[in-house]
């Protein structure tokens, strides 16, 4: 009897030691699996944060009208280009990434920001494009498509599932598509663009005040004094009296990297957009001496397009020895908007 005793405890002890082997073995086979998922994530992290490309509008333009055996009608190009850039949003590499919840995807906040500033220039232009450029007056009935291209681009762009981002937005898309089918067709006459100056200048009045936010914000990378506050530390009744000092605003340091990539998105949205206007609008353009303005928007636009040699956004201080992106970006972004205030008041003269 004891023999059978120290014999089944014997066999338990072989029995834990297979056992121990095996986890061994299954937690080696996990951790590689990790380890590899890890180093693919990684890498395709850095893949996916490259950003598109510019592209020749007149190219794209002339690309899409021979393939849909169409004249390039006034406002082919601006809807063209405005198909363009809503299709890099979900076709670029890694495609959208501004909803997903797994990895790397889940990790990357520059691309998803570059990709709010391109969200937010489409927005504003099929918005502008659904109230002004596609009718004749304000009496006048909206482009059926553009109702339903206009709400569509302003779906939640955080939307995973149920429905997705992607999905409502590739319905924005094809709606565009059939309203630039109907446009270049000389069958139909009910898709209309109106190219007047003061359509344009609607636009460009929303478009400087989003410049001129995005300009703050990347100049508060360094602190800045804050307006309202200087305004009400003035003495009125003494005006040699000292002011007293105000608290700085300063873009949070987890911010920087994401404000300066939004403003990138706007840039290089902004960049094919006026590119297309420079087409679509020439005539009132050329009427109004405006032309010049346009170039100038164009040149600050390929600035802040410039290539980006640094693997992070450099934050030194306005006069120090490091860079600081912001403020070379905010420094692009003012002169485009100090360009767009010009070409504003062209359009407004008689």
């Amino acid at each position: 009897m004891p023999g059978k005793i120290r014999q089944y405890f014997r066999d338990r002890k072989d029995d834990a030691r297979d056992y121990a082997g095996g986890s061994g073995v299954i937690g080696k086979f996990v951790l590689i699996v990790l380890v590899v998922y890890l180093l693919v994530a990684v890498i395709l992290g850095m893949y996916w944060s490259s950003e598109p490309e510019t592209f020749s509008v007149r190219e794209h333009t002339r690309s899409v009208a021979n393939s849909m055996e169409r004249e390039p009608v006034t406002g082919f190009a601006t809807t063209v280009t405005m198909i363009r850039i809503a299709e890099t949003l979900l076709d670029k590499p890694g495609g959208y990434i501004s909803n997903d919840i797994f990895p790397p995807g889940l990790w990357l906040d520059n691309m998803p920001s570059w990709e709010f500033g391109v969200l937010v220039q489409l927005r504003d232009l099929s918005r502008a494009m659904r109230r002004d450029i596609a009718r004749s007056q304000s009496q006048s009935a909206e482009d059926p498509d553009l109702i339903i291209a206009e709400p569509q681009l302003h779906f939640d762009s955080g939307s995973w599932a149920i429905p997705s981002t992607e999905a409502e937005y590739g319905r924005g898309i094809d709606a565009l598509k059939r309203y630039l089918n109907r446009l270049s067709n000389p069958e139909q006459s009910n898709a209309q663009f109106f190219a007047r100056a003061d359509n344009l200048s609607n636009w460009l009045a929303d478009l400087e005040t989003r410049l001129g936010s995005l300009s703050r914000t990347l100049g508060e990378s360094v602190g800045k004094a804050s307006v309202s506050d200087a305004v009400a530390n003035v003495d009125e009744d003494n005006p040699l009296a000292e002011e007293t000092g105000s608290i700085d605003v300063k873009t949070p340091w987890t911010r920087i990297d994401d404000v300066f990539y939004e403003a990138r998105g706007s840039s290089w949205a902004l960049l094919h957009i006026f590119r297309a206007i420079e087409v679509d609008f020439r005539k009132v353009l050329q009427d109004k001496n405006a032309m010049a303005s346009v170039k100038q928007i164009i040149i600050e636009l390929e600035g802040a397009q410039g290539p980006m040699w640094s693997p992070v956004i450099l934050n030194g201080s306005g006069f120090g020895i490091m860079a600081n992106h912001s403020l070379t970006m905010a420094a692009y972004i003012s002169r485009a908007s100090a360009a767009i205030s010009d070409m504003r008041d062209l359009l407004s003269r008689g």
